[in-house]
């Protein structure tokens, strides 16, 4: 069973006596890259640390699963990723000692940060039970298509609404959407520069012995950090044929996921409404 851990932009997946408890986009340092343009904030990481050390003590997990960005210089690793992420992990591996990270696209170099005992799993993704996971800045491997649930991170959801006086407010949210996996199988395949004949899904099991869902639940996490902004997936502006094209991701964007008509939810868990209805809101 995977359920949020409200009212922290996590989640706990439970299987028998295993608690796993996962959370994506830390963007440690992100700090740098606003002081490089003449703003200068303190570390913030020690603020984060406090909250993610409360969550653990709140769910008492078992290992920890890093959706994705865990530093935020993409290519190259700054001063201050040198001194908080090695703290970070040190400290929280001190209270769960099974920790993996599944990497992100700001992920670069980020091994040597890490402690030893910090198992990096492929960008692609992995699978735990019936859950597949994955970053979401590239495609997933093929196995993750046979879940019956999907997990992603990377687009830092937000919702926006503005009242009749013209103030605008954003919120963190939850993304619960349906993934028509079998359409996702086709370019998935071809993205592999494998020839897709009529039927992906039978050339999926046939190359991969994956036995592709019909559909699977996609939830897309908010960020952990909450000092980041996002992406705004209640605007009105596009039109309705080219709106999942305006996500960030390839599985977002190649048509596979019925956008308007996932559901969202602050980070207490209450039901905001849909995409197509928060529109109206924007």
């Amino acid at each position: 069973m995977i359920t949020p851990a409200s009212p922290f932009p996590a989640l706990l997946l439970r299987r028998g006596s295993e608690r796993v408890l996962v959370v994506a986009d830390l963007h440690i340092g992100w700090e740098v890259s606003l002081a490089e343009r003449g703003v200068h904030v303190p570390s913030q990481t020690p603020k984060m640390l406090d909250k993610m050390l409360q969550l653990i003590k709140l769910c008492r997990p078992t290992s920890l699963i890093f959706l994705g960005d865990v530093k935020h210089a993409i290519a190259k690793v700054v001063m201050g990723e040198w001194r908080d992420i090695p703290d970070f992990f040190e400290t929280i591996g001190k209270k769960v000692p099974n920790i993996q990270v599944i990497p992100g696209n700001h992920d670069g170099n980020l091994e040597p940060l890490l402690p030893k005992t910090v198992e990096i799993l492929p960008s692609k993704g992995a699978v735990l039970g019936d859950v597949g996971f994955f970053h979401g800045h590239a495609w997933p491997a093929p196995e993750l298509l046979g879940c019956r649930n999907l997990v992603t991170a990377h687009v830092h959801p937000m919702v926006a609404f503005r009242d009749p006086m013209g103030f605008r407010i954003t919120r963190q949210v939850w993304v619960k959407a349906t993934c028509n996996c079998a359409k996702l199988a086709g370019p998935l395949l071809k993205h592999m520069r494998i020839k897709v004949d009529n039927d992906p899904v039978t050339l999926l099991k046939k190359r991969f012995g994956v036995k592709v869902k019909p559909s699977s639940e996609l939830l897309i996490m908010p960020s952990f950090n909450d000092f980041l902004g996002g992406q705004t997936i209640n605007k009105r502006a596009l039109r309705k044929n080219v709106r999942s094209r305006a996500f960030i991701g390839p599985v977002l964007r190649c048509g596979s996921i019925d956008v308007d008509n996932a559901e969202t939810y602050l980070l207490d868990g209450t039901f905001v409404g849909t995409i197509e209805q928060l529109r109206k809101l924007s």
